[in-house]
């Protein structure tokens, strides 16, 4: 979760095994979130934006890399990224593509 600064928190899977996508679905559930799904080609990009809510995302396959305040954050498989509301932040997929799960908390 982003800590109470406002600031982008990332969360590093931490187990040996790859998590399943039902058990990052089911996490997000747990957190009385909404998860929606989507996915990108290889070298897809987002450019800068911000949301009024705060963002959870798990990255499930692939890996993608996110720009926020200017620091590059890089997600592989289980790893998890809270945006706070506000935060400008852009992205561009790995070079195998990308799938994740994400939600918006109020």
């Amino acid at each position: 979760m982003a800590n109470g600064n406002g600031e982008t928190l990332v969360t590093r899977w931490p187990g040996p095994e790859r998590p399943t996508q039902r058990t990052l679905e089911l996490t997000l559930r747990e957190e009385g979130l909404s998860p929606g799904w989507w996915s990108n080609g290889p070298g897809d990009r987002y450019a800068e934006h911000s949301h009024p809510y705060h963002k959870v995302l798990f990255c499930t396959e692939g890996s993608i890399r996110f720009v926020c305040n200017r620091e590059a954050i890089d997600l592989n498989p289980g790893d998890r990224l809270d945006i706070p509301p506000g935060v400008v932040h852009s992205a561009i997929v790995g070079p195998a593509g990308a799938r994740c799960v994400e939600a918006a908390r109020a």
